[in-house]
């Protein structure tokens, strides 16, 4: 991807600078601890500004394996990878963290969850 590419794509996502901030890390269990804590309103606005734009996100993503990711990507990988883990708890558990009638997760410790996705 040439600089113009890469300058058009960065200023075409500049509006997802807080989502970026809140939401994107490259390991599993980064996201996990941001989205323990969030709350229904963050789960709801998260879902609100991302859902409209997946399958835009998917598209751009679907040209390159996640471990040839161009750097300008990084950042929207990241979110599509904390969007697929949170839209859960906006759709199916009323923007809980939790997940009603299971084990906390927190109890799981993913091996490979400290490792970029």
């Amino acid at each position: 991807m040439d600089k113009t590419s890469s300058d058009a794509i960065t200023s075409r996502f500049s509006d997802l600078s807080p989502l970026l901030e809140k939401w994107a890390f490259p390991a599993e269990n980064q996201r996990s601890a941001v989205r323990w804590g969030a709350s229904a309103s963050e789960f709801e606005e998260f879902y609100s500004k991302m859902m409209p734009r997946l399958g835009e996100f998917l598209e751009l993503l679907s040209h390159n394996p996640p471990n040839k990711l161009p750097p300008e990507l990084h950042g929207i990988y990241q979110l599509v990878c904390a969007f697929a883990e949170a839209a859960p708890h906006h759709e199916l558990y009323k923007g809980s963290a939790e997940v009603p009638h299971s084990f906390d997760p927190r109890r799981f410790r993913a091996l490979h969850g400290n490792d970029p996705s």
